[in-house]
């Protein structure tokens, strides 16, 4: 890159230890790190990388997501191969590194942020969050409030302890909260004798030549149970492992790798595996959908024989996304009553930038391998990808609030995959995501460049939300660290969100609740919209006006919804949603809306 840096840019790059300042370049512009915490928690600590040198890939992986440079022939292990980019490639970096392999201390976390906030940055992304601390004791709440004042988006990893719901973290109102999915690609195929080929999902990492191997299946053998019949069995050809209750799939994989069989084609559908697993022998996974042909033909015919193809990789799979399997829930244990997470983005097996000093793959039980690029699952990966779009949101719409880039990105959300279909939850099987899931769906960059109109917020607003909830001056000001702000007459809790949650008690059967909500044309000019509600089960949602006309850009108007709801016994958690559609034109305003107990979280 050669573009000048920013003049507002007052950061720098912090030598250390295996790390000079002048690494920095025009991409990664500064770099930070922080351990005083660290160290006062334990004053005997040793620091084994004292830099802002990443040591585990996390850093490296997010941050070549958010705004990695063009890179040619990227891979992992021939997986995925092709050019590398992160979602803003134009982007400059700064690096602040808060967390340590010797531990972690929220102090460090809150100097890191609000030393990036003085640096000058557009947009923070953290992939770390909190668990079960009220706000005023979380340091990325804190933090990333001083951010917003200063209209730097602070975008977050819902967390990775799904699919329970009211386990998320980062469920603080004036950050964007970003939950994971699945993306439209799988690896490696199995060829049958007979012709037919089964798209499954492998990431063994080396290109094994397993080429028309007989494929064996029996009772006993194809139970993948004993590491003594694999053993006897391992170079005969490729072992079918059938799907049986008493055995797990990753046992099957553990006993087949330990037997150092040749091949091997596990059956499953199980997400822990295709989202966060691996293999480490020469083998396959297929859908049970598609066992039945495979078992068919290596019993039925005389001499059935199969190639497993590696190095492989489709894209356009269907469905996709899905809401991924380990993603966390809503509502929010800090504040249950915005409903969170906001947006979901790709975070199942991405494909990312990684240390070349740490293994990330195995073959066998000891083979340890290192690539610079690696596959990472989590709403880690997911939050990057959200923090890229809001950069270039920042950079189209340098006025826009932090709100409005937040607004832009859930009212355009899809909440469909690529069947047309509602997104799935894998953490929920046969079941549609709910937004507590996924929130208003899969992030969709150019719609939320124009996303029609905006829900903005200010700073006195999330104040008068807080002190709504009862929270004492001293608690706010451990917020906001200021006293410019003073609670309002009559404060409310009801704040300018561009989504609805209704909570109710267990042993409450009905209940209305009114929710008033102003939104700006973000327009060139003059437009109309047009209400439409999809009611959520056992609800009725209206809203009044049902018409909002915009003369001019910027312009302000206000609308309110009322929900009625009688709780339905069969239905605990329901959803559906308010969209605007504009008269003649192809701008979509979405709302998601939830119903959902209060005791879920």
């Amino acid at each position: 890159m050669s573009r000048n840096i920013p003049s507002k840019w007052k950061g720098t790059c912090e030598p250390g230890q295996d790390f000079d300042a002048s690494l920095c370049n025009f991409k990664l512009i500064g770099a930070r790190y922080f351990n005083k915490g660290v160290k006062a928690a334990n004053p005997n600590v040793t620091i084994s990388m004292n830099s802002a040198r990443d040591t585990q890939g996390h850093g490296s992986h997010t941050s070549s997501t958010v705004a990695g440079n063009y890179v040619n022939d990227a891979s992992f292990f021939g997986y995925a191969k092709g050019v590398a980019r992160g979602v803003a490639p134009q982007a400059m970096l700064a690096m602040y590194k808060v967390l340590w392999d010797e531990g972690r201390q929220a102090s460090d976390v809150l100097a890191g942020m609000d030393q990036a906030i003085a640096d000058g940055v557009d947009v923070i992304s953290i992939s770390l969050g909190f668990d079960d601390v009220p706000l005023y004791e979380d340091p990325v709440a804190i933090a990333a409030f001083a951010a917003m004042e200063k209209g730097v988006l602070v975008s977050s990893s819902a967390g990775n302890e799904g699919p329970e719901v009211g386990t998320l973290h980062n469920g603080i109102p004036w950050v964007l909260t970003v939950a994971a999915g699945t993306i439209d690609r799988t690896f490696g195929s199995l060829a049958l004798g007979n012709g037919e080929i089964i798209v499954g999902w492998t990431l063994f990492a080396a290109n094994s030549i397993v080429e028309n191997f007989p494929l064996i299946y029996n009772k006993n053998l194809s139970a993948c149970n004993s590491v003594k019949l694999l053993s006897e069995a391992a170079t005969r050809g490729i072992i079918i492992c059938d799907a049986f209750d008493s055995v797990s799939v990753f046992d099957q994989i553990d006993l087949v790798t330990a037997a150092s069989v040749v091949g091997a084609v596990f059956i499953s559908e199980d997400p822990r595996l295709i989202e966060t697993g691996r293999l480490f022998s020469p083998s396959i996974v297929i859908n049970p959908s598609g066992a039945p042909s495979v078992i068919k033909y290596a019993k039925r015919v005389e001499n059935p024989f199969a190639s497993i193809n590696f190095q492989q990789t489709f894209v356009g799979i269907k469905p996709a996304p899905a809401a991924a399997y380990y993603t966390s829930r809503g509502p929010s244990p800090s504040y249950q009553g915005i409903l969170k997470p906001d947006v979901m983005a790709p975070g199942s097996n991405v494909l990312a930038a990684f240390v070349p000093n740490k293994p990330s793959a195995r073959i066998g039980t000891n083979v340890f391998l290192s690539s610079d690029y690696n596959f990472l699952s989590g709403t880690s990966m997911a939050c990057p990808h959200a923090s890229g779009v809001a950069a270039l949101l920042k950079a189209a719409h340098p006025d826009w609030s932090a709100a409005a880039i937040r607004s832009a990105l859930v009212t355009t959300a899809n909440p469909f995959d690529n069947t047309q279909s509602p997104i799935r939850d894998n953490g929920n099987p046969l079941q549609y995501a709910s937004p507590l899931a996924m929130g208003a769906g899969e992030i969709d960059p150019n719609k939320a460049l124009d996303p029609g109109f905006i829900y903005d917020a200010t700073p006195q607003d999330y104040v008068n939300l807080l002190c709504a909830l009862g929270y004492t001056q001293n608690q706010i000001l451990t917020i906001t660290r200021s006293n410019f702000y003073k609670c309002a007459d009559n404060p409310s809790s009801d704040l300018n969100y561009p989504s609805f949650i209704v909570l109710y008690s267990n042993k409450t059967r009905s209940l209305v609740q009114k929710f008033r909500r102003t939104v700006t044309n973000v327009g060139d000019g003059a437009a109309t919209y047009r209400v439409k509600v999809k009611q959520p089960k056992g609800a009725v949602v209206k809203v009044s006006p049902e018409t909002l006309s915009f003369g001019y850009k910027n312009e302000k108007q206000n609308y309110s919804v009322t929900i009625k709801y009688r709780r339905n016994t069969k239905e605990k958690i329901t959803f559906g949603d308010i969209v605007w559609v504009e008269d003649g034109g192809a701008r979509k305003v979405r709302s998601p809306i939830v119903v959902a107990p209060s005791e879920i979280a």
